[in-house]
């Protein structure tokens, strides 16, 4: 699941892993804010998985808690794929052949489809509430809005910004997508590329197994 980070998290925990891992002391020498400061961060990090704490013995001095930046923590720092995945979109829609470009696209579909894994529920109302808790483990900002005609997946930003204002077929793709999982019939029917603050793929519950 994917954490959200504000900037400050990001620098602290960049100098905790340039320490090579420290004791409170030694970090808030380091960063140089209180003690105190660096407690109450390191609280809350080690919290999200972030940040581990290990007491270590050394010869007759007291014991001491040392902290470092975990594997999951380490994902964090590196999670920026936004120009490597926008050179590959770009790749893929520069293949000539249109069976083989079309190939690929629909290999990257299924793929996305397959992360999302097989949602829970009867009826595609309930796969739709699955499928709100998935997104949001990943660090998505949806909701579900049930009070139109039809049910609403709204995203409050755009999960693929930079590859959108590129080429809105990520835009086709995040749709069949949803599709696919959901059983359902799916169409975006407002886009942030529009000028919209927010995405809104409208949901078909009577097409596949019904409220």
């Amino acid at each position: 699941m994917k954490t959200a980070l504000d900037h400050s998290d990001g620098e602290f925990l960049n100098e905790l892993h340039r320490l090579g891992g420290g004791t409170v002391q030694q970090i808030a020498s380091s960063i140089g804010v209180t003690a105190t400061a660096v407690r109450q961060r390191l609280t809350r990090l080690q919290a999200v998985g972030v940040v581990s704490r290990e007491l270590v013995r050394a010869g007759r001095g007291r014991p001491h808690h040392v902290y470092q930046v975990t594997s999951e923590g380490l994902r964090q720092l590196g999670d920026n794929y936004n120009d490597l995945a926008l050179i590959l979109w770009q790749e893929v829609h520069k293949i000539e052949d249109s069976v083989i470009r079309e190939r690929v696209t629909g290999r990257v579909r299924d793929s996305l489809v397959s992360r999302l894994g097989t949602l829970q529920g009867e009826s595609v109302l309930e796969r739709l509430e699955h499928l709100q808790a998935v997104l949001v483990g990943r660090g998505y900002d949806v909701e579900v809005q049930k009070d139109r005609e039809l049910p609403i997946l709204r995203e409050n930003n755009c999960p693929y910004q930079e590859l959108a204002d590129e080429d809105r077929g990520i835009c086709d793709l995040e749709q069949d997508v949803f599709q696919q999982v959901l059983g359902a019939d799916v169409r975006l029917s407002q886009c942030c590329l529009d000028g919209h603050h927010c995405c809104e793929f409208e949901v078909s519950v009577g097409t596949a197994g019904g409220v």
